[in-house]
């Protein structure tokens, strides 16, 4: 007799999706699974694309292997050789940026000893204590940004003898101004570290569970998508299905809720729909990694939403996790610049931009539009390449997704002549210390050509770019997204009774990397999610069997 293989559809052909196929493919030879991919795009990747600009190969996702040391990330990385340089320089090919100029707008050069090392020192020693668990909470605030804002009035209040003026003039920049402008610099990087658009909505208490792996954090020499590329590559011709929208789910709750089991089991338990004219699918194990954005529309789901929509609908503790976690919106964007005369190169520039109060706006540089002046820095992509990058997040991120270049280019122009206006050059000798500065900022070598950035926020299939744990949600959340329906031996809710007919178990499994409580929003932890999704069956036909 021939023994019917259990139908496994994976929805998403990103990280965790072709992690989980892999592993369900390779551990047991093709033997045990009869599986399928279904991917909305026509490639695989999910949020890993790796692309070219200029003649460098950028990342316009994921981008960083978060510490080396035991991360599954880059021990694949290494073994398949996609650390290794090729022809094609690549992003950060020379690590994180070091040695930066700090730039006050308007073209003033903070002094690095008296403003940004103390400041930056303080920054980092809040955000250690806070990745630490030793951040006190605020019960009434309880958002990281609350937190940071405190340890800065601390820092102030601990200070003898006061800001100082730091110049004579009404235009001059006081010390605690320029101390105000450098701390918010850094909090709009955590901004782009996070997703969160605002620190606030950031919770505090979660930041202490967050982990990356120890040591260096790099890029990968032949992109990111290689990974990706490499285990879909062990997957048998036609198993991944492109081109495959996934509209709804059909699954059997146990609940009175419409009937549409009967519709579920001629086949398996699990029916997916697409759309167009693609046939229906049948399963009996469906893995779901699309990104938390998607679920977050299906919880709405409207006739021009892009989410998916699960009938029944999903139970209260899964609808509820989705509706508390954060998941936002992150973009980069590519400049081209053009040679400088003289070879001069572009520098690692962070930009401290006047703050919106009514006695700083007079500092403010006209032009300069709001969705620049919460992004903390430009800099070339490695040393001496003529590809600059910025990173935006939350609304900015959103705004840039929806202006054109020409846009743009002229806003980065106005901000850089804002930031680098060529009035004066250190080697020129001309020294002006006033506000604290220690002169004026190099000249801006060259013109901005074209550029490229991503798009993630507006996507239909991902609708943002990462999750984060906000302020009324727990890492308890990030548990219950990876929790499989139907509850084993319930009807789905926590205090349902028990369902006298046991309902087919592990009918829809859930993957990505805000299934996973300590390495959530990165890649490392939507390949260990799916990974986990994958034992999980493994684990789950071994007892079955072992119950025979």
């Amino acid at each position: 007799m021939v023994v019917k293989k259990p139908r496994v559809v994976i929805v998403g052909a990103g990280m965790a999706g072709i992690t989980a196929a892999h592993r369900l493919h390779t551990a047991s030879s093709g033997d045990d699974f009869d599986l399928c991919i279904v991917e909305a795009s026509h490639r695989t990747g999910g949020r890993i694309l790796t692309s070219e600009f200029a003649g460098d190969r950028i990342e316009m996702g994921a981008t960083w292997i978060h510490g080396i040391r035991g991360s599954p990330i880059h021990a694949f990385a290494s073994d398949i050789g996609a650390l290794a340089h090729d022809s094609c320089p690549w992003e950060r090919m020379d690590g994180f940026p070091s040695d930066p100029i700090t730039v006050a707008e308007g073209g003033t050069l903070i002094d690095p000893s008296l403003v940004v090392a103390p400041i930056t020192s303080l920054y980092r020693r809040l955000m250690d204590s806070a990745r630490d668990g030793d951040a006190p909470v605020d019960p009434k605030r309880p958002g990281v940004g609350q937190f940071l804002r405190h340890g800065l009035q601390e820092y102030r209040a601990s200070r003898t003898g006061g800001g100082g003026d730091g110049g004579s003039r009404s235009t001059d920049w006081n010390l605690e101004e320029l101390e105000e402008a450098v701390f918010t610099m850094h909090e709009f990087t955590e901004r782009t570290c996070t997703s969160a658009d605002d620190l606030e909505e950031l919770d505090l208490a979660a930041e202490g569970e967050y982990r990356d792996y120890p040591g260096d954090h790099i890029t990968i020499a032949q992109g990111y998508s290689r990974i990706v590329q490499y285990l879909a590559s062990a997957l048998p011709r036609g198993m991944i299905r492109f081109g495959r929208l996934l509209q709804r789910i059909e699954w059997r709750s146990g609940s009175d809720d419409g009937g549409s089991d009967d519709g579920c089991r001629d086949g398996g338990p699990v029916r997916l729909y697409f759309e167009g004219e693609h046939s229906a699918m049948v399963a009996d194990h469906v893995i779901v990694t699309v990104s938390l954005g998607v679920l977050k529309a299906g919880l709405g789901k409207r006739e021009e939403s892009s989410g998916v929509e699960f009938s029944p609908a999903l139970p209260v503790f899964k609808r509820e996790a989705i509706e508390r976690l954060g998941f936002g919106v992150v973009n980069k964007l590519f400049m081209e610049m053009d040679a400088a005369e003289g070879g001069e190169r572009f520098p690692f520039l962070q930009m401290a931009f006047a703050q919106e109060e009514e006695e700083d706006r007079r500092r403010r540089v006209a032009g300069i539009p709001r969705w620049i002046r919460k992004t903390a820095s430009i800099c070339p992509i490695y040393d001496g390449s003529r590809v600059l990058q910025a990173w935006f997040a939350g609304k900015e991120a959103l705004e840039l997704e929806a202006l054109p270049d020409e846009e743009v280019i002229r806003s980065i122009h106005l901000t850089l002549h804002a930031f680098l206006p060529g009035v004066a050059t250190r080697a020129a000798g001309k020294v002006d210390r006033r506000c604290n500065g220690v002169g004026a900022a190099p000249t801006h070598p060259g013109r901005i050509s074209r550029v490229k950035r991503s798009g993630w926020g507006k996507d239909p299939l991902f609708l943002g770019s990462y999750s984060y744990v906000a302020v009324g949600s727990s890492g308890d959340d990030l548990d219950l997204m990876a929790e499989p329906l139907p509850r084993r031996g319930r009807g789905g809710e926590p205090n349902d009774r028990d369902v006298v007919s046991p309902l087919p178990a592990l009918q829809i499994l859930f993957a990505g990397e805000a299934t996973h409580r300590t390495h959530y929003s990165t890649t490392h932890g939507a390949y260990l999610s799916g990974i986990r999704e994958a034992n999980r069956l493994f684990q789950h036909y071994r007892d079955t069997s072992a119950a025979l």
